[in-house]
């Protein structure tokens, strides 16, 4: 039974005509609470707030989400069957670029439209996975005195999350060397939240998926949502090799199957994995990848022995690079730099993870980061 309130609005409140839910345990009516949600540009900007809509179901909440207009976030939230309403975004560039001049423009228009939504849902908290999208999102709930929780991913905290901070009760963050980087009386070490899905992966339905067997082990190459066609060429560039030892899956990236490949015994590849990446996750006894952060925190909470090798500071500004470091100082992760790659540098990077699988996965085991979900719904109770 939903009744509503009828108090009168007062001035610069956003709480006013908020739905009651009747709780027949209970036996009286509780505020309905109302969660927003943002980030977005690109899918680790999202997937960890996919990974909280569970939780935050379960819990009550109304939710709520606000993108960009036409981002890769509106896919995904909207195929979750989130409410969602689109702002207009620009990029914050450190470098010289001509949108730099119109931008400014679009964000002062997503600011008036962030404001308007925040009036409208009266959220009771806004939970921020960073991205440029969100910063007019932060602004807006400022003005309204909505607490912010913040989500930091890598190293050192992206421009977008810098311009938030000031504005957030909490940010969180996946690495112990980031809590340098944040103001002490914000900073929570919460790891990153993961998809409760990866985690019910079924390794013979893994095995059924790709055809390949049980009786020799399997590398899951991942090169990111886009592929990448340097760890794609280095790996195809080592397949006859490999295949000696291991059978492999290949996720590779749109457009980016080699058809010459196809058929090859133990070798298998796709362009893109949905729904039972979780069981190809299952099958395999190793993996290689990108260190994006929420890649790498995917695979530490399944305890998967791996080799990492993070996108170069020439195409980046770097944050993979620390990403990695962190992991391998921690003993979860072998890590080779794109640099370093070889022929014989990826081989022996990938065989002597396989042969030392065991330490990798007792480091892991004793990490305290793999309950992100369960301490980050704690802070959203807390900030209210």
């Amino acid at each position: 039974t939903v009744a509503h309130s009828t108090q009168n609005e007062k001035s610069g409140s956003h709480k006013q005509h908020r739905p009651f839910v009747f709780a027949p345990a209970k036996g009286y009516f509780l505020m309905k609470q109302v969660i927003a949600l943002t980030g977005g540009g690109t899918a680790g900007h999202v997937t960890p707030n996919l990974a909280l809509i569970p939780s935050l179901k379960e819990a009550g909440y109304e939710i709520r989400y606000i993108g960009s207009y036409n981002g890769i976030e509106r896919k995904l939230i909207e195929n979750a069957g989130i409410p969602y309403d689109g702002i207009s975004s620009g990029k914050l560039r450190r470098y010289f670029d001509l949108k730099n001049f119109s931008d400014p423009f679009r964000v002062l228009k997503g600011y008036g439209e962030a404001r308007k939504l925040i009036k409208k849902y009266k959220p009771d908290v806004l939970f921020s996975k960073g991205g440029f999208v969100a910063v007019p999102v932060v602004l807006a709930a400022k003005h309204y005195h909505v607490p912010t929780i913040i989500h930091e991913s890598d190293m050192t905290p992206g421009l977008a999350n810098k311009l938030c901070i000031p504005s957030a009760k909490k940010v969180c963050c996946n690495f112990p060397e980031t809590l340098k980087y944040l103001p002490e009386d914000k900073a929570v070490l919460t790891g990153s939240p993961i998809r409760a899905e990866l985690l019910k992966g079924d390794r013979l339905a893994g095995l059924q998926y790709t055809h390949l067997s049980a009786a020799r082990p399997i590398i899951l190459v991942i090169g990111g949502s886009l592929g990448s066609v340097k760890v794609n060429q280095a790996v195809r560039s080592i397949l006859p090799r490999l295949l000696e030892k291991f059978q492999v899956i290949h996720i590779c990236g749109k457009g980016n199957l080699d058809e010459s490949l196809i058929g090859t015994a133990g070798y298998v590849q796709y362009e893109y994995v949905d729904s039972p990446l979780k069981h190809l996750f299952a099958a395999a006894d190793l993996i290689v990848s990108r260190a994006g952060a929420n890649s790498i925190c995917e695979i530490l909470a399944l305890r998967k022995p791996n080799v990492l090798i993070p996108l170069s500071a020439a195409a980046s500004r770097g944050d993979q690079i620390l990403n990695a470091r962190s992991f391998a100082g921690q003993g979860f992760s072998e890590v080779l730099e794109e640099e370093q790659m070889t022929d014989d540098t990826l081989l022996n990077a990938i065989t002597d993870t396989y042969e030392n699988r065991r330490k990798f996965v007792e480091a892991m085991e004793k990490s305290h980061l793999n309950n992100a979900v369960h301490t980050i719904m704690e802070l959203i109770q807390a900030v209210q």
